[in-house]
């Protein structure tokens, strides 16, 4: 119920747990002022009793989670959430507003830009995970293929995108200069396959972090990506596999380690198998350990 939860008001975990808290004490001081004006006015009539019970209730609520919301800090989502309401029920129109805090401006946020290559779910997690983040904030999808589905998930949060050539990418600026535009402070690694250049290594040191499907040191390197790396893991004849995110430098799966987590491999298991686990591993860790890791540098 939580996760569903999470995906449909599109907030992390710590900020679910900060909304049910301001529903439930919003909830309650409605109550208590609804029971006190109600019994001030000292009516019998058990119908009019309810009537103006719940009147007084619904228009109350609003006030009281608003208010309940402003010291959880979650002042702007519930706003945006009783707009949304208001505009079903034909009484407004809905445009929702920036969700950080007011006192973050845009250039105190640290800035992402994600690259993938393929069909973007961990991308998609990153975006979930950080659309409503006081500190970092997803600016650049970033990908090789124009058919990506990581570029239909970055339409879906207004994450802005940009298609990359081999050529220009390998050989000259590594579009360094429109990441820069886009402000971007850190590059995350998504299901990206081509090799990041030196260039591009140079001007984010330690800023850029990748996730592998495997146990690094094992079976990193040139074409070991996806089903490749899990084939050879099964090949092996190994117990265990994993993920590993870690910092980029100019080899191939070489950077230093920032977390690892670990998933059983069975007799007579195939890479399928193999595949789902190794996502659910990702999905769960992924977002968490970036965001980890840049506010512990940010600290």
């Amino acid at each position: 119920m939580f996760k569903r939860l999470q995906k449909k008001w599109n907030v992390n975990g710590y900020q679910l747990v900060l909304v049910l808290c301001t529903f439930a004490l919003g909830g309650s001081l409605c109550g208590f002022f609804t029971r006190e004006i109600i019994t001030t006015l000292h009516i019998e009539n058990d119908f009019l009793y309810g009537t103006l019970y719940f009147i007084i209730l619904t228009l109350l609520w609003p006030l009281c989670v608003i208010g309940i919301s402003i010291p959880l800090g979650q002042f702007t989502f519930f706003k945006n959430y009783l707009s949304k309401m208001a505009a079903r029920l034909g009484m407004g129109r809905y445009e929702p507003e920036q969700t950080f805090p007011m006192s973050q401006t845009s250039d105190q946020l640290i800035h992402l830009g994600i690259f993938a290559s393929g069909r973007g779910t961990n991308a998609r997690k990153i975006m979930e995970h950080f659309q409503h983040h006081p500190r970092i904030k997803v600016n650049l999808l970033v990908s090789n293929k124009p058919g990506a589905g990581a570029l239909h998930h970055a339409a879906d949060f207004g994450v802005s995108t940009l298609i990359i050539d081999r050529d220009r990418f390998f050989g000259t600026d590594a579009y360094v200069p429109e990441l820069q535009a886009a402000h971007i402070d850190y590059i995350i690694l998504a299901g990206f396959l081509w090799k990041v250049p030196e260039a591009l290594v140079a001007a984010y040191p330690q800023k850029i972090i990748n996730i592998h499907p495997a146990l690094l040191p094992k079976f990193g390197g040139k074409g070991m990506y996806g089903k490749h790396v899990h084939e050879a893991v099964i090949a092996a004849g190994e117990n265990e596999s994993g993920i590993t995110i870690h910092f980029v430098d100019e080899q191939y799966d070489h950077g230093a380690t920032i977390f690892q987590a670990t998933c059983p491999v069975p007799e007579n298991d195939s890479p399928d198998a193999l595949a789902e686990r190794i996502h659910a591993l990702e999905h769960a860790h992924f977002a968490e350990v970036i965001e980890q890791t840049i506010l512990q540098q940010h600290a």
